[in-house]
């Protein structure tokens, strides 16, 4: 089983596009993981997983989308793929970083692993899980916290960039 990221530009209702792309994930044998949605309602990041087959490119009209980026395999970190799928959690934030080249999934891992603990030092932020796309372009980290200058501080407390900030919406607008 393989998760892949599919970054969508809705058209109309957020709810309505992830709707069709659960279902066409499912026609081609997939399953939606989850379904983040940007304040605003003009970015969705979708988590899908397929078994046995590379996830198939999804065509955007199909998904009541204006464009559709991906899919991308991903590498579920900092959380348990299994209590995802059970409680469907939500996010305040997202956090992309452009990664760079320099920086292989291994260093990836180990950084990650050696920073970690360092957002104790941020109690008011909650790290909540990570999808790292497989040829280390950027990731995507979520977390829970009461403002983006929380999150920030987060993120320096990690010594980590911050490319792209997102407050999330309600997936269900």
């Amino acid at each position: 089983m393989s998760l892949y990221l599919y970054e969508l530009v809705p058209t109309g209702p957020a709810a309505r596009t992830i709707e069709e792309f659960g279902a066409r994930a499912e026609k081609e044998g997939g399953v939606l993981i989850e379904a983040q949605v940007t304040a605003g309602a003009a970015r969705i990041f979708a988590i899908a997983e397929f078994a046995g087959c590379r996830a198939p490119a999804l065509p955007a009209p199909e998904l009541l989308a204006e464009a559709v980026d991906g899919p991308h395999e991903v590498r579920l970190v900092g959380a348990d793929l299994a209590a995802i799928k059970a409680a469907r959690p939500g996010a305040g934030y997202l956090v992309e970083w452009d990664i760079p080249a320099e920086i292989d999934m291994n260093t990836y891992l180990a950084r990650k692993k050696a920073n970690a603990p360092k957002y104790a030092d941020v109690p008011e932020v909650s790290f909540l899980r990570t999808y790292v796309r497989e040829d280390t372009a950027k990731c995507l980290c979520f977390y829970d916290a009461p403002d983006e200058a929380a999150v920030r501080r987060a993120r320096d407390a990690v010594n980590t960039p911050v490319d792209r900030l997102h407050e999330l919406a309600d997936p269900r607008i």
